[in-house]
């Protein structure tokens, strides 16, 4: 899979422009608050229908504008793809290959891509939040009834949710086994998917993770483990436990058991490494974890994804960045950072500086 070109128009700071991507690495450089960050966003949207840093699409139109205009073309194993995104204040029109969408479902696995940015790093040491984020992300790419199910169970949670909140106490006991049932079939899926998405993932990490500190250090995940077993013994288990506490969940006015409560379990040579784990420790753990990822999307869909990485390089050292660069040849590689020099080490690579939203030529 590779991108071949991507335009944007009043996205961020961008008023108009195009960038012409190779297939191995392209490095967009530059000062900071530039736009390199806002291209790799772009790319980004297009490939999950989100952005990674802002949870209102309006937010992403560029300032005095009322519309931004994002597109890639792409092409992969089974020929080429066209995406656009046209955001507006009131909401937003995508089309794939000239078809307009509704759900964001359709735009999942047309490009796939794999985004690591110094957020990312945090996937170690951060909450639990990180670690379910990352996996959503990663699975819902590869797997169209996982996002379905995702969606749907936090729109249950909410309604359930809110009906803690209510003042009427027999209300709420009469109305709770209604929303637990839709909540638990939804959340086994949930759950059986990230199962077998860090089933997957372990062992590639763990190979990765050795070659990476040299075999001086063992990183071991797995997945909660509350929520074993098929799908419909996991919501008979989850639609018990749930009927189990509901005074527990009147008293806090929201729900404490389920997938949206779920974490990693990550172990670097015997302890946890989200209290133990050194800033070393952390970024090659993290290193680790996408790399195996680029394999399992590799595995899934015959073909390489998109490998994003913005602003990473300065998070790491120099032995972590030469391997970074070694690891990700074969790919198509979009790399941010402020200067070449510093990451590529005679490396070639299409370079393309960005200055004031704009490509330098």
């Amino acid at each position: 899979m590779r991108i071949k070109k991507l335009k944007l128009k009043n996205f961020r700071n961008y008023a108009e422009e195009e960038f012409d991507f190779c297939e191995g690495l392209n490095v967009l450089f530059g000062k900071n608050a530039q736009g390199k960050t806002n291209c790799a966003e772009a790319v980004y949207y297009l490939c999950t229908g989100a952005s990674p840093r802002s949870r209102r699409d309006k937010q992403l139109i560029r300032r005095g504008e009322t519309c931004a205009e994002i597109s890639a073309l792409a092409e992969g194993a089974y020929g080429g793809v066209e995406i656009s995104a046209t955001i507006r204040d009131d909401g937003r029109e995508v089309r794939v290959n000239g078809n307009r969408i509704s759900r964001n479902a359709d735009i999942l696995g047309n490009i796939y891509s794999v985004f690591f940015s110094p957020h990312e790093l945090r996937l170690i040491q951060d909450g639990p939040d990180e670690r379910r984020r990352f996996m959503n992300v990663s699975i819902s790419q590869l797997s169209r009834p996982y996002y379905i199910a995702l969606s749907r169970y936090n729109k249950i949670l909410e309604q359930r949710n809110n009906l803690l909140k209510e003042r009427d106490i027999s209300l709420i006991y009469d109305s709770l086994p209604v929303w637990d049932e839709q909540l638990c079939k939804y959340a086994a899926v949930i759950a059986v998917k990230r199962a077998e998405f860090i089933k997957q993932l372990a062992p590639i990490a763990k190979a990765e993770h050795a070659a990476l500190s040299e075999g001086a250090e063992e990183l071991e995940i797995s997945p909660d483990r509350k929520y074993e077993g098929d799908e419909k013994q996991i919501a008979a288990r989850l639609f018990e436990e749930l009927g189990r506490n509901y005074d527990r969940d009147i008293r806090l006015g929201f729900t404490a058991s389920g997938p949206h409560r779920d974490d990693i379990d990550i172990i670097i040579n015997g302890a946890d490494a989200k209290t133990f784990a050194s800033q070393g420790q952390t970024r090659t753990a993290a290193l680790a974890v996408k790399f195996a990822e680029v394999e399992i999307f590799r595995a899934a869909t015959g073909e390489n994804p998109v490998l994003v990485l913005d602003d990473v390089m300065s998070e790491l050292d120099l032995a972590r960045r030469k391997k970074l660069l070694e690891r990700a040849q074969g790919l198509q590689t979009i790399l941010t950072c402020a200067q070449t020099e510093r990451v590529l080490y005679g490396r070639q690579a299409n370079k393309i500086r960005i200055e004031g939203g704009r490509i330098k030529r």
